[in-house]
């Protein structure tokens, strides 16, 4: 388990109680319970050593990492005798604003889908990882954990038969419970209040409780298709017994976009990437706009002056190259797939995959590539869908085809 916010000796310093300037009034705060961190520093660690090729690093401390969080997930998982399946309480979501369940004393919530998943992912990867460590390596790490074969049956037990709620509609339930909520009137709202980004702040100053609505912070069931390719995600479900259908993330994208408030700098970011997925450009233009201006023009009414954004910026740039770029590092091939906004000329960036240096320069009508690899000749990288040689250390450009121009 790791911190939600850290100590500089790596202890919990997490507050336990929230100012809410609307109302003048210390409330508890449960954000400690966003045991979610663990999950995404397994993901960054996956994502380090798939992109740099620092086996190293794996076999030195990312394997035993990846195996204490999968072992605090699984000291997490309770079976349920009744259902049949296995569930997580005691956790919040990314979405901050629903802490516990309505009348609830306790903090927490059961089975948050993006939890759920995620954890099913790093037991996957982690079982993966273990498998593909040298002999005496994993022989060296199963002494030093004390990790057993008991242990390890577990997890793909766990991996079947989680539970993760899901509508007949394909709506992923932000957690157990969530669909019992009222709805918002986010019109009446918005005519009274005019800024209405902290719901939160804004019920809790009317006696009401964020608990109790359908109203969400940020991303928290679609931080998983930020996260996760949408066919793994549509795997890891279909792993458990739910049925899916076509056009899940659209379907959850849209219905969870108009019961999010955006009072995080972090929303507008999400959204607009898992709106260009879509091909929503015209909205995931917007979104990203907002997300460029969170500092710049202080967004938030007088944060940025307590500390700038940097997750937003690094997101922005992120985003610029996975949605703009079409940038995909997560095949054993570089995958580019340009969709430049109208009013761009030109985007130039470079990058490491696996120990060998990408140079591009895209245009609307070519992508130019160069490559600096210290061991091959030749390297096959996508150009949408089809396979391009680029000789070592020469420019290769590359005409986009018609169908591969999408203005966004």
């Amino acid at each position: 388990m790791y911190p939600w916010q850290s100590g500089s000796d790596g202890r919990e310093e997490t507050q336990v109680v929230h100012l809410n300037p609307i109302s003048g009034e210390w409330g508890p705060d449960h954000s400690s319970l966003q045991r979610h961190v663990s999950l995404a520093i397994a993901l960054n660690i996956w994502q380090y050593c798939w992109i740099s090729g620092d086996t190293d690093f794996m076999e030195k401390y990312g394997a035993e990492m990846f195996l204490e969080i999968s072992r605090f997930w699984a000291s997490k998982a309770r079976y349920n005798q009744k259902s049949s399946r296995y569930e997580i309480d005691k956790v919040m979501g990314p979405d901050e604003y629903h802490e516990k369940h309505p009348g609830s004393d306790i903090g927490g919530l059961k089975d948050n889908s993006y939890t759920n998943i995620l954890v099913v992912w790093v037991f996957i990867k982690a079982l993966a990882i273990f498998d593909s460590l040298k002999e005496k390596v994993r022989h060296g790490l199963l002494e030093k954990i004390d990790l057993t074969e008991e242990e390890l049956e577990r997890w793909r037990h766990i991996i079947e038969r989680i539970h993760i709620p899901i509508s007949d509609e394909g709506i992923l339930e932000q957690y157990d419970g969530y669909f019992k909520l009222e709805e918002l009137d986010w019109d009446g709202y918005r005519s009274k209040y005019g800024d209405i980004s902290r719901m939160d702040r804004i019920l809790k100053a009317e006696g009401k409780s964020p608990d109790e609505y359908k109203v969400s912070k940020q991303a928290d069931a679609l931080m998983t298709f930020y996260n996760l390719d949408s066919d793994e995600v549509t795997a890891i479900l279909n792993g458990v017994g739910c049925s899916t259908k076509d056009g899940l993330l659209s379907r959850n994208f849209y219905y969870y976009l108009n019961r999010t408030s955006h009072g995080s700098t972090l929303s507008s970011l999400v959204h607009s990437y898992l709106a260009s997925l879509i091909g929503d450009r015209k909205l995931s233009w917007q979104l990203y706009l907002e997300a460029l201006r969170s500092d710049y023009e202080d967004i938030q009414d007088g944060t940025t002056k307590e500390g700038i954004h940097t997750g937003v910026m690094a997101g922005t740039a992120r985003l610029t190259l996975r949605a703009y770029a079409g940038l995909k590092l997560d095949g054993d091939q570089v995958r580019i797939a340009p969709c430049l906004p109208e009013t761009w000329r030109q985007v130039s960036f470079n990058f490491q995959f696996k120990g060998d240096g990408y140079y591009f320069a895209l245009t609307p009508e070519k992508v130019k590539v160069k490559v600096d690899s210290p061991s091959k000749s030749k390297i096959i990288i996508l150009v949408g869908d089809r396979q391009e040689a680029v000789s070592n250390l020469e420019w290769a450009t590359f005409e986009l085809e018609k169908g591969e121009k999408i203005e966004c």
